[in-house]
């Protein structure tokens, strides 16, 4: 298990422009050769949008972009059409395919606060597409066939206990609260990076939120 702090993440965005961003990843200027992916997962971005600030219109392809909205209210509009308010408990994926174009936004009044993740696609190419599950449930994972990926959101109790999936690669990223990870303890924007997980058990040691994720053979 690799246990990446959230103080060791890679500062971005435009503080002036109130953005700022967390990259838990190699990104832009922050070339890192040893931390270009996890499996399919090539980007997990801390984002803190100011009221007003926001992403102008700008291109992706060959990604699957997946967001969870923490605090706040995310707009969202893409090239496609499609056009969406983020608020916690949702899960929105955006695939980029052949190339679409979004933007991003705090339209609201109060800070906004989001983690956004990005995964490549086993195949390149094809249509973009979009899709949005409103106030997704601890025990219905979300699904990212294209990315041979599974999300699995659990919110603990103090004192609660749950399973990691037992599978060759399981990315932990922390939303909130404190837990204990196979003996290791995370705060919120921390994460763990785990090879071959088997019989993993995380605990809460606050009330807490994590988002796991889950990757096939194939997804390497």
């Amino acid at each position: 298990m690799d246990v990446r702090r959230a103080g060791e993440r890679y500062r971005g965005g435009d503080p002036a422009a109130g953005i700022d961003t967390r990259h838990a990843f190699s990104f832009g200027p922050h070339y890192d050769p040893d931390n270009l992916r996890f499996g399919p997962l090539i980007a997990c971005n801390e984002e803190r949008l100011a009221p007003g600030a926001g992403f102008d219109e700008h291109p992706h392809s060959h990604t699957e972009i997946v967001t969870w909205v923490i605090e706040g209210e995310l707009t969202h509009r893409d090239s496609a059409g499609h056009e969406s308010l983020v608020r916690p408990g949702d899960v929105q994926r955006l695939g980029a395919a052949g190339g679409v174009r979004h933007v991003e936004r705090n339209d609201a009044d109060g800070p906004l606060v989001f983690v956004q993740m990005w995964l490549a696609p086993a195949e390149p190419g094809g249509d973009p597409s979009y899709e949005i599950v409103r106030g997704i449930a601890d025990s219905t994972p979300y699904a990212v066939p294209e990315a041979g990926a599974l999300l699995h959101v659990r919110r603990l109790r103090a004192g609660e206990r749950t399973a990691v999936p037992d599978a060759p690669r399981v990315y932990v990223h922390v939303v909130r609260g404190d837990v204990r990870l196979d003996g290791e303890e995370l705060e919120a924007g921390d994460a763990a990076r785990i090879t071959d997980a088997k019989d993993v058990e995380a605990v809460g040691v606050t009330g807490a939120e994590l988002l796991v994720w889950v990757f096939t053979p194939a997804a390497d």
